[in-house]
């Protein structure tokens, strides 16, 4: 098991990795709507979908993988009615690779941020 690191997002802001690679496979944790310099992106939820893909790119770059490699995605939102904003900006994102998902909606996310998405993805070989 290794974990991964980049400056290219933003820092843990717990005792958790960016991401963790074992056994051909990148599991990142949650990423937010923060810069890479750990400012908060407080703009619409489109802002904020769009700033959380950047954070993945970053850390799936770091672990030798990328979006098309992803095989699982777990999104979180506050609220439902978003939900076809964040899936046409998720759909963008993804384009024809559509790996298996889970959308939920919560009460509440770190530093009250409107959306949160973690992956699975495979590393390149």
């Amino acid at each position: 098991m290794e974990y991964v690191a980049t400056d290219k997002a933003p820092a843990a802001i717990g005792p958790y990795a960016q991401a963790v690679t074992v056994n051909g496979l990148v599991y990142t944790s949650g990423q937010i709507p923060l810069t890479a310099d750990g400012l908060l992106v407080e703009g619409t939820i489109e802002d904020q979908t769009e700033q959380v893909f950047e954070n993945l790119k970053a850390v799936l770059e770091e672990a030798n993988s990328s979006l098309d490699k992803v095989v699982k995605a777990t999104v979180f939102i506050t609220d439902m009615n978003d939900f076809g904003v964040v899936n046409d900006i998720y759909a963008k994102h993804f384009g024809s690779h559509t790996p298996a998902r889970s959308c939920v909606q919560v009460s509440r996310l770190p530093k009250d941020v409107q959306v949160e998405i973690e992956v699975i993805a495979l590393i390149n070989e």
